[in-house]
C-alpha cells in the first residue's frame, strides 16, 4: 500500500472495507449521509494515477461537508466486488446511495468533472446506475515484464 493509501486511514480516519464488512459500511449510521464514495485503488505500484486519486479524496469529502463517507475497498476484495459496482479500470471512485450505485469515477479526473458528477449523484433524483448494463470492456495493464 502506498503512503498515501494509507494517509487516507491514517490521517482522515477512512475505514479500509472487505466483502465481509461493505453491507455494515453501506448502512449508514443514524445522522450519517446514504452517500458515500469507495475507492477501489488497484496496484499503486502499478497504477500511479491511485495516488492521485488517494489525494483528491479527502477534498471531495471537504467540498461536499457532511453529504458523504468515503472508505478504501481492500486490495484483496476489489477482484470479487468490481462486477458489483460497476468497476472496469483501476483506480475507481464508486458513489453510491446506500447499496445503489450512482456514479462510477475511474481514473485521475479533472477536478470540476469530479464535482458536477458529485453533485449529479447526490441529488435527490439521481438514478442509480444498472451497472450490469454497463458495457463489458475491461482494460488491464501490463508491465512487460516477465513474471
Amino acid at each position: 500500500m502506498s503512503a498515501l493509501i494509507a494517509a487516507l486511514s491514517n490521517r482522515y480516519g477512512l475505514p479500509t472495507v472487505s466483502a465481509a464488512s461493505l453491507e455494515a459500511f453501506l448502512t449508514p449510521a443514524e445522522g450519517e449521509s446514504r452517500h458515500a464514495l469507495l475507492f477501489f485503488t488497484g496496484d499503486p505500484a502499478e497504477r500511479a494515477d491511485s495516488g492521485d486519486v488517494a489525494v483528491v479524496l479527502p477534498e471531495l469529502l471537504a467540498a461536499f461537508p457532511g453529504r458523504l463517507r468515503a472508505a478504501v475497498v481492500a486490495r484483496e476484495a476489489e477482484a470479487d466486488l468490481k462486477a458489483r459496482f460497476g468497476v472496469k479500470v483501476l483506480p475507481t471512485l464508486v458513489a453510491t446511495r446506500g447499496a445503489d450505485v450512482v456514479a462510477v469515477m475511474p481514473r485521475i479526473r479533472d477536478w470540476s468533472d469530479y464535482l458536477e458528477t458529485i453533485a449529479a449523484a447526490l441529488a435527490a433524483d439521481a438514478p442509480a446506475l444498472d451497472v450490469a448494463d454497463r458495457p463489458r470492456v475491461e482494460f488491464t495493464h501490463s508491465s512487460g515484464e516477465a513474471n
